[in-house]
């Protein structure tokens, strides 16, 4: 008899597996008949049983009619179980790729829009994550000495994070660890992941927790917005020189300097999103701008929510004497269909 396996001797041998983990007991073709979605009679299981002894994947203790998984049975699940994670992972990677790309697109349009309807110039940041819960994590092998740790969060943000070995690691301590770190993270907000909770996954790994505490510091990355990771668009700068009072060649440079290097653009950004108590639209005047090269003019900032744990900053700077009243309307209608356009895609 070949040695592949169809999809139903997959299935019953998942089955077999998954129960017996469960149960520690032998089992037996009516135990699977009743918790696989494969729709055949026990006698049928009861073949395909045989035929999965035959081959070597389970075994029949002496004392039962039930069957136990044997080691080939084991690797074999560990095997498909490894692939199912990297394809999903590539999968969801896909999936990012994709949306990133129209992220990128649509907020280059908003600022665009927003800069030909207000005349003034516009800003409108990346969404970060906060809040955001582990939706799993995957240890796999790159070689001998280097696993990679797949931290996936809500949203499937994901961070991928290089582990280096004293000595190789085998499969089977691979997989327990990844159920160690599942069993008690998936679900979890990253916030929540305390030194004590990290204490003791680091003691129930044992001597493989300097990879505990590797994994760990790459899931507290997720939540670390890095200046260069905080990407802003602008659009409509030039829209400056429209007004005398923001016309003077020293500070037309000074501001479009601020636009194209960016750098206190995020600085602003960083500051407006650790402000959790005002996430509506704010208003700063001439002097409370905390930006020196903007002193002359007004900004008008709102914080916008894609669901999952992303926020942005829309901005928009113009002068003292701008229209606020459009202005905000702008911002508010905006927010709005921020949230409607991503809810469609997500």
């Amino acid at each position: 008899m070949d040695d592949v396996l169809d999809d139903r001797k997959k299935k019953i041998l998942k089955a077999i597996i998954k129960t017996y983990m469960e149960t520690g007991e032998p089992v037996g073709s009516r135990t699977i008949s009743k918790y696989t979605d494969l729709n055949v009679s026990s006698a049928t299981i009861r073949n395909e049983m045989s035929d999965l002894t035959d081959l070597g994947y389970i075994i029949q203790p002496h004392t039962s009619a039930g069957r136990i998984p044997s080691d080939k049975g084991y690797r074999l699940y560990v095997d498909e179980l490894m692939q199912e994670k990297e394809d999903e992972i590539a999968e969801i990677r896909n999936l990012m790729i994709e949306k990133t790309d129209k992220l990128e697109k649509v907020l280059k349009q908003v600022a665009r829009v927003l800069a030909s309807n207000t005349n003034y110039a516009t800003m409108i940041s990346v969404p970060q994550y906060s809040g955001s819960r582990l939706k799993f994590i995957q240890l796999s092998r790159v070689n001998e000495l280097q696993l990679v740790a797949v931290v996936v969060c809500e949203g499937n943000v994901i961070r991928n994070q290089i582990i280096d070995l004293e000595e190789e690691m085998d499969d089977e301590t691979i997989l327990k660890l990844n159920l160690l770190l599942n069993t008690n993270l998936n679900g979890l907000p990253i916030q929540d992941i305390n030194l004590g909770m990290i204490a003791r996954l680091k003691e129930q790994a044992g001597i493989h927790s300097g990879v505990v505490a590797t994994v760990l510091d790459a899931v507290a990355a997720t939540i670390q917005v890095d200046e260069e990771d905080l990407e802003i668009y602008t659009s409509g700068a030039t829209n400056i020189f429209k007004y005398p009072e923001l016309a003077d060649k020293s500070k037309a440079s000074e501001l479009i300097s601020t636009f194209e290097e960016k750098q206190q653009l995020v600085d602003l950004v960083k500051e407006r999103m650790s402000d959790t108590e005002n996430t509506g639209v704010q208003v700063y005047i001439g002097d409370e701008m905390p930006i020196k090269t903007m002193k002359d003019c007004s900004v008008v900032t709102a914080t916008y929510e894609l669901g999952n744990g992303m926020h942005g900053t829309i901005g928009i700077i113009g002068p003292k004497r701008m229209d606020y009243e459009n202005v905000v309307d702008s911002l508010k209608t905006l927010k709005v269909e921020l949230d409607q356009v991503f809810k469609k895609k997500t």
